[in-house]
């Protein structure tokens, strides 16, 4: 599955699927502060809450064409052949997918924090915070992409069915910015986290096993 992993992340950075995740979630979180004002107090308040949803809504950018391509060029047939059950590929395809979509949120999360005017404290809240989420994004986003791989319109339908998935991990991680409570809205973020890594391949798996046949 190795081979797998490095040739799905090699994809995302050469494919310039990286750079658009990056833009679309700079560009958002560089939109807020026009819409709500100049207001600083108030940017430093909600400024975390809109990284976590810029970083939603980029994860779900490149959904369409994390199985759907191998699905119609017969690659997911081939590895069922040679004997790869389709949730180690699932699994695969949920660590590369992290790996072309997180750590460069994460970087550029730096960026939005200094245009949001969010505090040191802030910005570290909101790194662990994706830290511990994003690879249940990855894993929300492969079994979303293998349950519409094929479908017309996958890319509205896949919003459609990834994003109130990922309202917990929303929540989690924005109630992880709060330092009140933000110890227990981290332990939370994490378990759901885990949860999906853990159940998230054997949905994709189903689905791309009947996307085959």
């Amino acid at each position: 599955m190795i081979p797998l992993i490095l040739r799905d992340t090699r994809r995302a950075y050469a494919g310039g699927g990286v750079t658009l995740v990056v833009a679309f979630f700079l560009l958002a979180a560089a939109l807020f502060p026009f819409a709500v004002g100049p207001d600083t107090a108030l940017l430093a308040r909600t400024g975390g809450g809109v990284i976590w949803t810029a970083a939603l809504l980029a994860a779900l950018l490149p959904v369409e064409r994390l199985v759907a391509p191998d699905l119609e060029a017969g690659v997911l047939d081939q590895l069922a052949a040679r004997g790869h059950p389709m949730v180690a590929v699932a699994a695969a395809k949920t660590a590369a997918h992290w790996l072309g979509f997180g750590p460069p949120l994460m970087a550029a999360s730096v960026i939005a924090a200094g245009l949001l005017g969010l505090s040191a404290e802030t910005l570290v809240r909101v790194e662990a915070g994706l830290a511990l989420g994003t690879p249940g994004l990855a894993a929300l986003a492969v079994a979303t992409a293998a349950l519409v791989a094929g479908v017309r319109g996958a890319g509205a339908v896949a919003g459609l069915v990834m994003l109130p998935l990922a309202i917990p991990l929303l929540i989690f991680g924005a109630g992880g910015l709060d330092p009140a409570g933000g110890v227990g809205a981290f332990k939370l973020l994490a378990a759901t986290s885990l949860l999906l890594l853990a159940g998230a391949p054997f949905v994709a798996g189903a689905a791309m096993r009947a996307g085959m046949s």
